[in-house]
């Protein structure tokens, strides 16, 4: 029984495929219940350019956290736009 589990093939990479779509489910609707409270608390204390600025900063973070592959193509662009190789 040793030897069989001792002979096993490790695997070549983890895949997270799985475990991402399971955070962007658990995490989703938290974060945009989250973002609705605090955006109504900024309405209703008439705190326009605070709401402003808290909606742009959560549509950027729920850019980031919905196409994580954003993140590795700006990176790119502006390292070849920089000339950094």
């Amino acid at each position: 029984m040793y030897h069989i589990l001792a002979a096993a093939p490790l695997a070549a990479g983890v895949n997270t495929q799985g475990l991402v779509s399971y955070l962007q489910s658990l995490f989703g609707p938290l974060f945009l219940g989250i973002v609705g409270i605090v955006a109504l608390f900024f309405l209703f204390t008439r705190e326009i350019t605070k709401f402003v600025q808290f909606i742009v900063l959560a549509v950027l973070i729920a850019v980031v956290f919905y196409t994580p592959g954003i993140v590795q193509a700006l990176a790119t662009g502006v390292a070849s736009a920089l000339g950094v190789h």
